[in-house]
């Protein structure tokens, strides 16, 4: 059976007033109050973020934060949508420790944010006697008007620099895979958003042909946690 990636506390609910500044959104709780959370997503969020969905936040006590909740997951009216990018290495690290991901199943040992290539930290490093692995992961919460769940989300000249590093490791002669996490379950295939970032469409074909790997999952999406539940087809154009 699948390990979740759990919430380490019982989430807060309320409904989104609005995102802003990027890293901020205000939420209203059932008591009527209003309060500002984190929004830790850097992408624009499109598809995501409406005003009047139902949210879930997650909330600390430390002395220290400016903040007190985090936005976690919001509903579509369909289900839930993970947004909180801090959580998807855990995810797929979990997935792929009790044998989630077929296709990164049988390494003897899973490092995280490793230095590599040029002056990078790649987010797993998966080892076995004879074989590295460098995976790059990234979070998916786009869901475009074909139906299909897409990366990204913005133009992303850091997401092309990953796709350079990680031909850089075949070229080298290690595996490397681009391990796309889509936190949401309402779409069938998984595609490039060439219409939002044409760049980062071009660096991903070239990165295919150059031999990097690219494997895409659904998640199961709940207000205890996360886990990958089914691998999306990956249309490439």
């Amino acid at each position: 059976m699948l390990r979740r990636m759990q919430f380490e506390q019982q989430l807060v609910f309320g409904t989104l007033v609005r995102r802003y500044k990027r890293f901020l959104a205000d939420v209203q709780l059932a008591d009527g109050s209003t309060i500002t959370a984190v929004c830790p997503n850097t992408g624009s969020m499109r598809s995501c973020q409406a005003p009047g969905w139902r949210v879930a936040l997650s909330q600390s006590d430390s002395a220290t934060r400016k903040y007190r909740y985090t936005l976690e997951i919001v509903h579509n009216g369909v289900c839930w949508i993970g947004i909180n990018t801090a959580r998807t290495n855990r995810i797929a690290e979990e997935a792929i420790a009790t044998g989630g991901v077929a296709e990164l199943a049988g390494y003897a040992e899973i490092l995280r944010e490793k230095r590599y290539g040029l002056n990078s930290r790649i987010d797993l490093l998966l080892k076995r006697p004879g074989q590295d692995c460098y995976v790059e992961v990234k979070n998916v919460t786009l869901r475009t008007d074909d139906g299909a769940l897409a990366f990204p989300d913005a133009v992303t000249e850091r997401g092309r620099k990953h796709l350079e590093e990680l031909t850089r490791m075949v070229q080298a002669g290690h595996r490397a895979v681009m391990l796309f996490v889509a936190q949401r379950s309402d779409g069938a295939a998984f595609r490039i958003a060439a219409e939002i970032d044409p760049a980062y469409a071009d660096a991903f074909r070239e990165a295919l042909a150059a031999g990097v790997e690219a494997i895409a999952y659904a998640a199961e999406v709940t207000t205890e946690g996360v886990s990958l539940a089914r691998r999306l087809p990956i249309t490439v154009t």
